[in-house]
């Protein structure tokens, strides 16, 4: 029997739950992986973004101060704020600036007054440039720390450039810092590479006359009067390598936007972004940057989950595979011991059919006896008749059992078995059928069930010359079928009680040719069909 109590459906059952919660935990694990890693990347890029902002909050810090000490005096000017910034450094404990400029207010017709103030500062005839359609405007008289490069940005009118215009006009409106959008710097002219910038501007309101006769304070609609913008440009890649150092060595990929949504443009860029990039928001004064940061590590990222997973599904696999092992292992086991217990019963099956064969043998050696008595008319002729029977049955059963042959033809067996009975040349003549080879367990079975149809047949049927019979076989549906067929008996068979020699046909006929057979009976008549699987032909096929 195959394995199938309750114990081993149990065990099978249990290794299954196993394997599956190692699976789930390992499913789980890999996952907590990714996210812990994914959340370790969020916090840092977080870190990134603070520290950004935080930068530019002590940028605006710092233009504050210069605007306090700008409204503070009004007898400051250039030096006054020169040597502010000459303490304060912030380009040393704030770098990212380009530097702090001063845009004072004018009108556009009478542009003296700022071009008299450049000469303060810079001691050189400095004109107020480009010529603009705007009744008012913004130069720039001061930007320290000075640098050669610096100074292209002298002179230049801010409020002329529509982007600027736009940022100081919001800084005018609200008195809090306003950016511009993304510019070309007035001093990229002297510049070798060439950065895309910003400004952040903070209005200083009039602290004197503002009346139609004050060149350098101007007034709006509905805005307090103001006589100059504290502003900081920035270049966008000097400030972000400024305020993040060391730390970009450690980034794969880092991308600046300047605003949000895919319609931002972008204005930085260094490495390789990759999937996993890390979305966070930098707050430029009023307006929202959007920074991406990637640190490439998919090794980490994927790799350690990846191998936990890959070992929770071969410990799943291994527990399995040990339970298929052993299973197998006592399937093995029970297999061998119900061979054991089936060559046990042959071997029972054996001895009595050995013991049921010498009884046939004496009874059919009697009877063969006794039709070569009735045919011979003298003593000589009975004695080689006899002998020739006995001769041919010795070969036809050495045949069988030494395998001399490797398969035999059906119609030999029937016929020789027959012959052997007494059947004549004539009577031999009408047994036919198709050609149907038999191997050697096969031509065994037949020859033993055909000989215990003619040993019946010669004690009590048809071949004692109490009847007829008739024999054929065919093929059919891919099986073979064969007919005994005993008529005109003296009586009708009795087939209630199975005798050992029946029992003894059934198990060949099951066995050895995987087959069945069917006996009935009628009227003094005897009706046996064996029908077995017609393996000749499934071969050919």
């Amino acid at each position: 029997m195959r394995p199938s109590s309750w114990a081993d459906r149990l065990l099978a059952l249990l290794v299954r739950f196993v394997g599956l919660v190692i699976l789930l935990a390992t499913l789980a694990a890999a996952t907590a992986s990714f996210l812990y890693n994914r959340s370790e990347e969020a916090d840092q890029a977080a870190q990134v973004a603070v520290q950004v902002n935080m930068r530019l909050r002590d940028h605006i810090a710092v233009l504050e101060g210069v605007r306090a000490l700008y409204q503070s005096d009004s007898g400051t000017g250039g030096p006054g704020i020169r040597g502010y910034l000459n303490a304060l450094q912030p380009h040393v404990g704030a770098p990212g600036m380009e530097g702090i400029g001063i845009a004072a207010a004018m009108r556009a017709d009478t542009p003296a007054a700022v071009e008299a103030k450049l000469r303060e500062n810079y001691d050189d005839d400095i004109r107020i440039w480009p010529t603009t359609d705007q009744p008012i405007g913004f130069a720039v008289v001061l930007v320290e720390p000075y640098t050669p490069r610096r100074r292209a940005a002298l002179g230049f009118d801010m409020y002329s450039e529509p982007i600027r215009r736009d940022a100081m006009r919001r800084a005018w409106q609200t008195g809090q810092p306003a950016a511009s959008g993304i510019v070309r710097l007035a001093q990229e002219k002297a510049a070798q590479v060439k950065q895309p910038g910003f400004l952040i501007y903070l209005p200083v309101y009039a602290r004197g006359p503002t009346g139609p006769d004050a060149d350098t304070v101007v007034t709006t609609t509905g805005a307090r009067p103001v006589e100059a913008f504290v502003y900081a440009p920035f270049r966008v890649r000097d400030m972000m390598i400024a305020v993040l150092g060391s730390q970009l060595d450690g980034i794969s990929g880092l991308e600046v936007y300047a605003g949000e949504g895919p319609a931002a443009p972008l204005v930085f860029r260094q490495g390789t972004m990759g999937w996993d990039a890390q979305e966070q928001k930098l707050r430029i004064a009023d307006r929202i940057w959007t920074m991406r940061i990637s640190y490439g590590r998919t090794l980490e990222r994927l790799g350690r989950p990846l191998a936990i997973l890959i070992f929770g599904v071969a410990l799943a696999m291994l527990a399995t595979q040990l339970h298929r092992v052993q299973r197998r292992r006592l399937v093995a086991f029970q297999e061998l011991a119900e061979q054991k217990a089936r060559h046990a019963e042959d071997r029972e099956l054996m001895i009595g059919e050995m013991a049921h064969r010498m009884k046939n043998a004496f009874a059919r050696i009697g009877a063969l006896a006794r039709i070569t008595l009735r045919e011979s008319k003298s003593l000589q002729e009975f004695e080689a008749k006899f002998d020739g029977r006995m001769r041919a049955l010795s070969d036809a059963k050495q045949m069988l059992v030494t395998g001399a042959v490797d398969s035999v033809e059906l119609g030999r067996i029937v016929h020789r078995e027959l012959e052997l009975a007494g059947r004549s040349p004539e009577q031999l003549a009408t047994i036919a059928g198709p050609a149907v080879r038999l191997d050697d367990e096969g031509a065994q079975a037949l020859s033993l069930a055909i000989h215990e149809f003619v040993t019946n047949s010669i004690k009590y049927g048809a071949l004692a010359g109490k009847g007829d019979l008739a024999v054929s076989w065919r093929r059919a549906d891919g099986d073979i079928l064969l007919s005994w067929v005993e008529s005109d008996l003296p009586e009708t068979p009795h087939i209630e009680s199975e005798s050992f020699g029946t029992r003894f046909i059934r198990t060949l006929i099951e066995r050895q040719l995987k087959g069945r057979w069917d006996r009935s009976v009628g009227d003094r008549r005897l009706s046996i069909t064996i029908i077995w699987p017609d393996y000749d032909a499934a071969r050919l096929t």
